[in-house]
């Protein structure tokens, strides 16, 4: 028998299972959706119950179960959390009425869980996290059914061996699994919280997470949805190649039932009305609240059917094409470099500047021209408004000037100017960093705001940007067919030749872009880059532009392209 104490730790044993290896789920899963880091959202669904019955001193397993099962439900996050929320519902069901556990009453709460998620999802797809907990509760069915007696412990353990007989099923059940070389990350995820559970079951030992305080504060926060930086080559081929995204916009929503209508019937009439308007369907709820998860086209009609049922609790909407597009960047940036420390300072400069950029070399080039905050960032790496914000907040200046440096970060830095009331934040539309740096070598400070802002932004328009990168995937752009991984050379964001030599594109490109007025060019060389390369293309740079131009290297370090030529 367990317990409510024990099977309290069960569950915080399973969670620190989980968290502990959350990054290896992350890696592992290659969808290219928004529900996307499996590892990440499955902690912060279980972790949402977890801080709730932690520092419970229940009377009942049903009064641990029960809570669980609600606060999983409402926190839910993308297919794999829905379904974690499901399965542990089942539980809870389980156990009604019980003040101990047996094998029985798990086995029997099991079996509701698989029951519900599997009703749960419109299309159930085998080789997922619905395998592997069908099979662990056929695998305990089977055992109890021949040893009744069984102890909890010796229960589980045959509940753990099936997950993981399901879990190594499921690239013979999924083939882009079996193509990539991966297991199911959701599986894979339940796989570790069953394991976490039965360390208390068997041994009385709870798992420990050994994350540190402010990685737990990163995972816990409500605002937590980045991906986890991608360190295997299967992921970015996954990426790649794959392009079964069949509805742009992953949308979710907790409804709080306005009563008009029984759990099941507000569940089935939502499931219903839903079934033709998209894929990945989760309709999920209890006496209070409904959950619903859907991939769509059309975010406004789901939303606009749902409120029917009651008020809106959360919505969320995602696009899951430019999720995509993200992941393939991050796989080939491979590093995002962390953020510099932001505390709040009193504005008593009369300017400072904020730049997002990544690479040591560019963050030097920046800081030497007078920068104050750096916020890490650049192409596949959006920062926040909120990053934004904290970095303005950190400058010690009645004005502060932000270069973003990219053109879709522009956006985010011009929300942070209404958020921030005791300094005056100005963007400067900087889209490359060529112009970032243009600009600030623009800047006068005998002048002022506005002066400036109108020097800056003009240098920024003289500036020309090259860049050389590695082709992603394969495609074809204005009558170029590139293969992937092949080096694509873009003069201010266009593209204008592809090649095999990193090089040879880089001085061809160059070359493309200086003229007779030429005064000024920047080679900034990246991290995947040698000092040799780069003087290489400085060597046939020289030997084109006129005497008095100035043509000089910097190792910038940054990830994504391998050059950025600054000609002005």
């Amino acid at each position: 028998m367990v317990s409510p104490a024990s099977f309290r730790d069960a569950i915080v044993s399973g969670a620190n299972n989980l968290a502990k290896n959350r990054n290896m789920i992350d890696e592992m899963n290659i969808f290219p959706v928004p529900d996307g880091d499996t590892g990440t959202n499955m902690s912060l669904t279980i972790d949402s119950a977890v801080k709730q019955v932690s520092a419970m001193k229940p009377s009942s397993v049903e009064e641990i179960s029960s809570c669980v099962s609600s606060y999983l439900l409402r926190g839910a996050r993308g297919n794999s959390g829905a379904i974690l929320s499901l399965i542990f519902k089942g539980m809870a069901s389980g156990l009604r009425g019980l003040e101990f556990a047996n094998s029985q009453a798990l086995l029997e709460g099991l079996g509701v869980g698989v029951k519900c998620s599997y009703n749960a999802v419109m299309k159930p797809t085998e080789g997922t996290m619905l395998t592997v907990v069908r099979v662990a509760w056929e695998r305990g069915k089977d055992f109890l059914k021949h040893n009744k007696d069984a102890s909890v412990a010796e229960f589980w353990t045959q509940i753990c061996e099936g997950a993981e007989e399901a879990l190594a099923m499921s690239p013979d059940l999924l083939p882009v699994l079996k193509k990539v070389g991966v297991v199911d990350a959701g599986g894979k995820g339940l796989c570790l919280i069953f394991e976490g559970m039965l360390s208390v079951f068997k041994d009385g030992k709870v798992v420990v997470n050994p994350l540190t305080q402010r990685e737990k504060s990163e995972l816990l926060s409500e605002d937590s949805s980045e991906f986890s930086e991608p360190k295997n080559n299967s992921l970015l081929n996954f990426a790649n190649n794959y392009e079964d995204i069949n509805f742009t916009y992953c949308t979710e929503c907790i409804i709080q039932n306005n009563g008009e209508r029984s759990e099941n019937e507000a569940v089935d009439y939502l499931r219903k009305f839903f079934e033709n308007l998209g894929d990945c369907i989760v309709v999920v709820g209890d006496s209070e609240i409904i959950k619903v998860h859907i991939h769509t086209e059309d975010p406004g009609v789901i939303l606009q059917e749902a409120i029917k049922i009651g008020q809106f609790l959360t919505v969320k909407i995602e696009n899951m094409r430019e999720q995509n597009r993200v992941l393939k960047e991050k796989a080939i940036a491979q590093t995002i470099e962390p953020e510099e420390m932001m505390e709040k300072v009193d504005p008593t400069e009369e300017i400072g500047f904020v730049v997002v950029c990544s690479g040591a070399g560019v963050k030097n080039l920046f800081r030497d021209l007078g920068c104050d905050r750096i916020v890490t960032g650049g192409q596949s790496m959006n920062p926040s408004t909120e990053d934004i914000m904290k970095a303005a907040l950190a400058t010690p200046a009645k004005t502060v000037f932000v270069l973003p440096n990219n053109k879709n970060i522009i956006i985010s830095a011009s929300q942070a100017v209404a958020l921030i009331e005791d300094r005056r934040v100005v963007v400067v539309e900087s889209k490359t960093i060529p112009q970032g740096l243009s600009a600030m070598l623009a800047y006068d400070a005998d002048a002022g705001v506005e002066e400036n802002l109108k020097v800056m932004s003009e240098s920024i328009k003289k500036t020309k940007t090259g860049q050389t990168t590695l082709a992603s995937r394969d495609a074809e752009f204005g009558g170029i067919k590139i293969k992937k991984d092949d080096i694509i050379a873009l003069c201010d964001g266009k593209l204008t030749f592809k090649s095999k030599n990193s090089v040879r594109a880089a001085t061809k490109l160059v070359l493309s872009m200086i003229d007779s007025n030429t005064s000024f060019v920047t080679i900034i060389y990246g991290d995947s880059i040698t000092k040799e390369q780069a003087e290489k293309v400085k060597k046939k740079v020289c030997s084109k532009v006129t005497s008095h131009a100035d043509v000089s290297v910097v190792d910038g370090g940054q990830p994504i392209y391998q050059f950025i030529f600054s000609v002005e």
